[in-house]
């Protein structure tokens, strides 16, 4: 089979490795990738905003299967493009990419079909927003910008000055631009996150195992949110007892959800929970692979991802049993100085050659580039991730930050605590 992958990121770097590893693939395209998925694949310079583009490139290359990495695309509606064309694509219609793009229709889906979550408000003005602050007068808050900020547009904010700034963030500054015209603000829930993503086909739902991710930039989950420092699988706040409670609470009434609003939704879907005594509630919900959960669930999955594709294509999710390697698998990122703020690109990387014989320890790239002379340049706020799979948690840490170490440019930050929560 041809398949065509669209994204950039370390997500992608990891989908290229496990799509890779099938029998079934015969040409592996990835638009417009980065120099690790080139190692697997052939890296094609469409973006992924070019929809058109992408079109005429399956088209002419006979694609069998697209696969979208990332949200803004899904959220654009290319998979309603891809159909009118009569293409095989896997990712929700853009009327099932709400689920991310917008966190009120999302909550409004929540609270409609009787899914945990969050009380909230939401808010299209900064008078108006700054009333319900004073009068909800209850901290700590969560707000969020309504559209899509790159995993940057929540805060929790513990006092009325740090609500308000970020209230003037969105409405007065328009740091979101168009995603922060509009504002949920929600009760801040109590207990410890983790990520659990699923395949479906529209009629099925195949949870896979649970990760938990490090939203925060620096340790102790301190300072404001980015796109993810790190994550390990499993995350043992995720019993078989909460498995089972996501599964029938969260995830079938999703999808009889989606049947009444008669919504095609075929692909991930990513619940990001919060799990207080046993009892799990959404934090939100995304519409692809999260990032860097991919990084940390694919090396653990023993089936063939192409095989769950076609699945999901052909309508025959039933059909498969998903399989998992006992390994806990642990993912470092590796950021560029100043991130999630300001920062430079064009570094040099070096020490990349040291994972080409280890069988037990990854890297995986992001934010990078090649330049003519073949240097791999960081070109991204999250450059690399460092990946260590183990039997024992503690090893696979270690392991993970050997990864750490070997790998050198200007600038480089980590945090320094990424799976400790699970010791």
């Amino acid at each position: 089979m041809k398949v065509l992958l669209i994204g950039s990121g370390g997500r992608e770097h990891s989908l290229a490795l496990k799509l890779a590893d099938s029998p079934k693939l015969t040409q592996l395209f990835i638009a417009p990738g980065n120099p690790g998925t080139a190692q697997v694949g052939e890296n094609i310079p469409i973006k992924v905003s070019e929809i058109d583009k992408l079109v005429t490139f399956a088209k002419k290359e006979k694609v069998d299967l697209t696969f979208v990495g990332p949200e803004q695309p899904l959220v654009d509606g290319i998979v309603d493009e891809f159909e009118k064309q009569g293409l095989v694509i896997i990712g929700p219609s853009k009327k099932g990419a709400q689920l991310e793009g917008s966190k009120k229709w999302a909550k409004d889906f929540y609270k409609k079909y009787e899914i945990p979550t969050a009380s909230y408000e939401v808010l299209s003005d900064y008078p108006s927003a700054i009333n319900y602050l004073e009068e909800k007068n209850t901290y700590p808050i969560v707000i969020k910008a309504d559209g899509l900020a790159a995993g940057k547009g929540v805060t929790i904010d513990s006092s009325f000055a740090q609500a308000s700034a970020s209230l003037t963030a969105c409405f007065i500054d328009e740091v979101f631009a168009e995603a922060g015209k509009t504002v949920v603000i929600e009760e801040f829930l109590q207990g410890e996150e983790a990520s659990i993503l699923a395949f479906t086909d529209g009629e099925t739902v195949l949870p896979m195992v649970a990760a938990q991710d490090h939203k925060a930039i620096y340790d102790g989950d301190k300072g404001p949110n980015t796109g993810g420092m790190g994550a390990y699988s499993p995350a043992p706040v995720v019993t078989k007892e909460v498995e089972k409670k996501v599964y029938e609470k969260i995830f079938l009434p999703m999808l009889e959800g989606f049947k009444k609003e008669g919504i095609v939704y075929k692909g991930i879907l990513y619940a990001g929970l919060m799990i207080k005594d046993g009892e799990p509630s959404v934090v939100e919900f995304n519409v692809r692979f999260g990032d860097p959960e991919t990084q940390v669930v694919l090396p653990r999955m023993k089936n063939d991802l192409l095989d769950i594709l076609v699945a999901i294509k052909e309508n025959d999710l039933k059909r498969i049993v998903l399989e998992w390697k006992e390994e806990t698998a642990v993912c470092v990122v590796l950021a560029s100085g100043g991130y999630p703020g300001k920062y430079e690109k064009g570094k040099s990387i070096t020490g990349l050659s040291f994972f080409e014989n280890e069988a037990d320890i990854q890297v995986i790239q992001a934010g990078t580039r090649e330049d003519e002379q073949g240097n791999i340049l960081t070109n991204g706020g999250r450059v690399l991730g460092a990946v260590g799979l183990d039997q024992d948690l503690r090893k696979a840490i270690d392991k993970a930050y050997v990864g750490v170490d070997k790998i050198e440019f200007e600038g480089k930050y980590c945090r320094k605590d990424i799976g400790f929560k699970a010791l």
